[in-house]
């Protein structure tokens, strides 16, 4: 009797699952709702009565587990890059042209749906989903499978198949126009039910699919995820093994195994016929059930993308074709100014309120002085507003025949708003600068913001609104002030947070206090060139930051080193030598470098970091292209290990040329042009042997 019900339920669940994927991925749905949700009822009756036999991947499961209090950390083991922007049809040729210069052979591209929504990293170990991680920073992302799970889409077990035992896919969490529509009209009537009135719901009522999918998604309880319905496409595959040739052929296997891939998804021969493509996906994008911003076009062949690489922020294999922004028309009410962290004054539009691709827009970046005079801006002058990238909005152009006879033009402040310090402008530069960085509060405030920020000291517990309220209340004035700070200063603070038609007081409490500081207590082990990076000198990101820092050893050797050595540093150049010089030239910088020592920040490398196995690279500059039998990656890793440094191009200082199947004929010209020499993968290994 107890082995019948087993096979019940187990049967009733294969069922159920099959169904599942023919209405939501193949959508064919092959029995009626009724029918279904009676197979439903009568499994969880069974798994009720008989809770031992509860398979994990049953789909009564899928209603959510327990609340998550906090989404957990997830370094990506493949960084989620960003693709690179065009809007029109010359900057497709300039993409396809800039492929041809590296492939000498055919090149066929796959276009698809650049779908709005989240993107997403899913992990299956053993065919079975074991973890889901957004995007993030696009190196670390927060861990959401337990909300993911509820994704009637997206497998939780795949179908029988040749799939490695662990293998990363990508794709997009998204919600659908009428679920969104029908979740939003449900929070209407629960607020007109409260008593809020008709603008009041207005302003509370979500404004696009994309915001409700990201709300959801970041829910801290999973059951309250199942009730909205979300959807997802997967696009990407990474493994240890090659899957298939083609990026194509990945999509059809990924939808064997049980993914739901674009089914718009198409092989184009050439550039042309990618036009072709996005004029159609256009002439239909209205009709589809989703929100797409797009059109994703990739290289199809893997070998001809490992070839092709990335930079430091995209694949250059791939680029999305954006749809032009909605464009709407509004009053100027005026300009005004911020302050960054940098000193650098930013020009910012006030508008009047205007509803724009889902959101009220009221205010848009000028950039910088320039900008308002391209634009020839008066005041009360009428604009057109469009979202750049459909993001950020920006004023395109004025409505001039909406001017008034006797409008003003607007001036460029000379002063900074906050601190009335006459700004300056260096020749050359687009943007002025307010100098008093020591005392202007903006600057100080970002300073510190940056210090703390995830890239830099990562500083738990702290963020944008606590830093401003503890520099307001005169407490700290600097990012070393950070290590001084002691529960007494901190517990039951109340400052304001908020803009000022919305502002809350807050007081820090208890538990709050003990993250800050178990945060600033954890950040005195961050390493030195991330300590380099936080301390925000200009000019000096992440990647320089490493520069130095390996080069140099330490920040005395830094803070000592004259321009020359500074410009001499492989890619570094005068102009960043020239900000660092300026940085510890200042005796205010000098001292605060000292606190943070006293505080026991970690001001030198870890020898111990780098593990050479020999110096027969020592001092060689190394380019490495082509395909080859083990990855690129590894292969730049074995080059650094023997003491070479790994660069990106054909110059007159490379060493040697390491040259694969299918190397891009202009790279192979130019470095029999130079005389540079070349050897193959073997007789490399050979050399590090």
């Amino acid at each position: 009797m107890t082995e019948n019900i087993q096979e019940q339920i187990y049967t009733l669940v294969q069922e159920l699952k099959q169904h599942n994927y023919n209405y939501y991925v193949l959508s064919k749905p092959t029995i009626s709702d009724f029918e279904f949700d009676q197979k439903l009822k009568e499994l969880e009756l069974l798994e009720k009565t008989h809770p031992g036999f509860i398979l994990s991947d049953s789909p009564t499961q899928r209603v959510g587990g327990a609340p998550t209090k906090q989404f957990k950390q997830v370094a990506h083991k493949y960084p989620m890059l960003s693709l690179g922007n065009t809007y029109n049809e010359t900057d497709l040729d300039e993409f396809d042209l800039r492929i041809k210069k590296t492939i000498d052979s055919a090149v066929n591209y796959v276009c698809e749906l650049k779908f709005d929504g989240l993107a997403i990293g899913l992990t299956y170990t053993n065919g079975i989903l074991t973890q889901a991680v957004t995007r993030g920073d696009g190196m670390v992302g927060d861990d959401v499978t337990e909300n993911v799970k509820t994704i009637l889409s997206i497998p939780q077990q795949l179908k029988p198949g040749n799939y490695p035992a662990t293998f990363e896919i990508r794709g997009e969490v998204l919600m659908h126009k009428a679920t969104f529509q029908k979740l939003n009209q449900k929070f209407a009537k629960e607020l007109e039910a409260k008593g809020y009135d008709e603008n009041e719901i207005k302003d509370q009522l979500y404004k696009n699919p994309r915001n409700l999918a990201s709300g959801t998604l970041k829910m801290q309880d999973p059951k309250e995820v199942a009730k909205r319905p979300l959807d997802a496409f997967l696009y990407y595959m990474y493994a240890e093994q090659e899957l298939k040739p083609t990026h194509y052929e990945q999509l059809e296997l990924a939808a064997s195994w049980g993914f739901q891939v674009d089914k718009h998804a198409k092989v184009c021969k050439d550039i042309a016929e990618v036009k072709e493509y996005i004029q159609h996906i256009e002439s239909i994008k209205d009709d589809l059930s989703f929100e797409i911003d797009g059109i994703v076009i990739k290289v199809n062949a893997i070998a001809q993308q490992e070839e092709l690489g990335f930079t430091a922020k995209n694949p250059r294999w791939a680029i999305s074709y954006k749809y032009k922004a909605a464009s709407a028309l509004t009053r100027l009410r005026g300009i005004s100014y911020q302050v960054g962290r940098t000193g650098a004054i930013t020009p910012v539009a006030e508008l009047e309120p205007v509803l724009l691709a889902g959101t009220t827009v009221k205010r848009a970046s000028l950039y910088n002085a320039d900008e308002i005079i391209r634009l020839g801006l008066c005041q009360d002058d009428f604009v057109y507003v469009e979202k750049g990238g459909e993001i950020i909005p920006k004023i395109t152009a004025v409505a001039t025949e909406k001017r008034g006879l006797f409008s003003n033009p607007y001036a460029f402040t000379e002063t900074c708003p906050e601190c009335q310090s006459t700004l300056i402008r260096k020749e050359g530069e687009a943007v002025h600068y307010c100098p008093n960085e020591s005392q202007c509060p903006p600057q100080l405030i970002g300073k510190i913001e940056h210090f703390i920020g995830r890239k830099a000291m990562n500083i738990d517990g702290l963020g944008a609104e606590t830093i401003t309220g503890l520099f307001k209340k005169g407490i700290i004035q600097n990012y070393a002030d950070l290590y001084q700070l002691q529960t007494s200063d901190l517990l039951g603070l109340t400052f304001e947070v908020g803009e000022d038609g919305a502002k809350k007081t807050r007081s820090l409490q208890e538990k709050s206090v003990h993250n800050i500081l178990a945060g600033i207590e954890a950040s005195k082990q961050i390493p030195f060139e991330r300590v380099l990076f936080a301390l925000g000198i200009r000019m000096v990101g992440e990647t320089v930051a490493k520069k130095l820092a390996k080069h140099f050893g330490n920040i005395d050797n830094i803070a000592q080193a004259d321009i020359a050595t500074l410009s001499g540093v492989f890619e570094i150049g005068e102009k960043i030598a020239e900000q660092i010089i300026r940085f510890f030239s200042d005796p205010n910088n000098l001292q605060i470098i000292e606190q943070l020592k006293s505080a026991g920040l970690l001001f030198e490398t870890n020898n111990n970091q780098t593990q050479l196995l020999s110096n027969k690279l020592a001092g060689k500059t190394v380019l490495v292209s082509g395909t080859f039998s083990m990855s690129r990656d590894a292969l730049k890793l074995l080059i650094e290990q023997h003491g070479g440094r790994n660069v990106s191009g054909v110059s007159k200082s490379l060493s040697l040329l390491v040259a694969g199947d299918k190397m891009g004929p202009e790279k192979l010209a130019k470095a029999n042009q130079l005389g540079v020499q070349m050897i193959s993968e073997n007789e490399l290994l050979e050399m590090l042997k």
